[in-house]
């Protein structure tokens, strides 16, 4: 049984049935079958700002036919070999996604892409998100994907168009209200999203805690 990262080999390629059986205490993810270590555990910022983006679009999603999820909550993609076979081999674990299509909804998560997804970007995986798992969204599907940067304060939303390719929004920041086009009538004030914390203490605090 595998229960160590240490027994994992970084560089071969994984199934989901083999990703079903580890029992890891660290959270990690495929792509394309290959192991991605996800960061350890986010910071409060992090959090904070995940927690506010998803309790809003938890009570503007209450009575209607969309459902919410937030990490750690699995989302699966198939990958289509170059000989045609179709493998289960990317799991990922996004900070939000949104599913209006229940029937992807099973007892480990969701089976196909999420309408709607939202990734909060640490230092650590802000690479992933950017690169590997934006073009996995592209490519399987997924309408909609907000990209938040505590760091810099600013949202971006890229809308998949009917080439399948990502259209970018401009740079969002505080003040600024963003609406989706995937959930008609949602929105979200970026003011309540960066501006309820002191972030001067906040980043004192990180600066700290780095360093000891």
């Amino acid at each position: 049984m595998i229960t160590k990262l240490s027994q994992l080999d970084f560089n071969k390629k994984y199934t989901y049935a083999e990703y079903l059986t580890w029992r890891l205490k660290e959270r990690v993810e495929l792509i394309k079958g290959y192991i991605s270590r996800m960061s350890p555990a986010p910071t409060r910022k992090h959090q904070e700002i995940s927690g506010i983006i998803f309790n809003s679009m938890y009570s503007f999603l209450k009575g209607k036919k969309c459902k919410v999820y937030s990490a750690p909550f699995d989302v699966r993609f198939f990958t289509k070999t170059e000989t045609g076979e179709i493998i289960l081999d990317n799991v990922v674990q996004p900070d939000i996604c949104v599913i209006c299509d229940l029937d992807k909804l099973d007892d480990k998560g969701c089976l196909g892409a999420p309408d709607l997804i939202v990734e909060v970007l640490s230092p650590s995986t802000s690479e992933k998100d950017l690169t590997y798992k934006y073009d996995l969204y592209r490519l399987n599907g997924v309408k909609e994907y907000w990209v938040v940067s505590p760091e810099d304060k600013h949202l971006a939303i890229y809308i998949l168009d009917d080439s399948g390719e990502y259209i970018p929004s401009r740079l969002y920041t505080r003040g600024i209200t963003v609406t989706s086009t995937v959930l008609s009538g949602f929105s979200v004030d970026l003011s309540e999203v960066f501006e309820p914390f002191n972030w001067k203490v906040l980043e004192e605090q990180e600066k700290y805690y780095n360093r000891v």
